[in-house]
């Protein structure tokens, strides 16, 4: 996906088992961001950091998503071993992931491999999506800061 598309109206279902669609989220904006799996040091760091500045992405209008390939049951004991305040899709089959380009090939030390794509989207209150930042582009450790700086800087 890029900027400017809608994104998908059923997004998932999360770590409780609760189908979430885009338009339980018509009036707020998004971070909607993809991650490659629970319970391993950049995804803690990039969840914590989410999680650590919640109240500020609230005060900006956002809510926070996650999205990873992990099971409903690994989502639940992330959550509770890190004390996630949002809720965690889990993409088992991997559908969400490809419809946002967050699936893919990637090399991780030296070896090629498929899977998904650490991306984070900022949806609008439409659904459409506004910015974009690619793999490259995330630091996990502060990713909430980098989110903020930009939609601080848009006001």
């Amino acid at each position: 996906m890029n900027i400017g598309d809608r994104i998908p109206e059923i997004l998932g279902t999360d770590q409780d088992g609760r189908t979430i669609s885009a338009s339980d989220f018509k009036g707020k904006k998004l971070v909607l961001y993809t991650y490659p799996k629970d319970n391993t040091s950049g995804c803690t760091a990039e969840a914590c950091s989410l999680r650590d500045h919640k109240d500020e992405l609230e005060a900006k209008g956002y809510a926070i998503l996650g999205v990873s390939k992990d099971s409903a049951a690994s989502h639940r004991k992330f959550i509770a071993a890190q004390a996630l305040n949002f809720p965690l899709i889990a993409d088992t089959e991997t559908t969400l992931l490809q419809a946002l380009g967050a699936w893919g090939e990637k090399v991780a030390c030296g070896h090629r491999t498929v899977g998904t794509l650490r991306t984070t989207y900022l949806v609008d209150e439409e659904g459409v999506i506004e910015h974009i930042f690619l793999p490259k582009q995330i630091k996990t450790k502060e990713h909430a800061e980098q989110i903020l700086a930009l939609v601080g800087s848009a006001e």
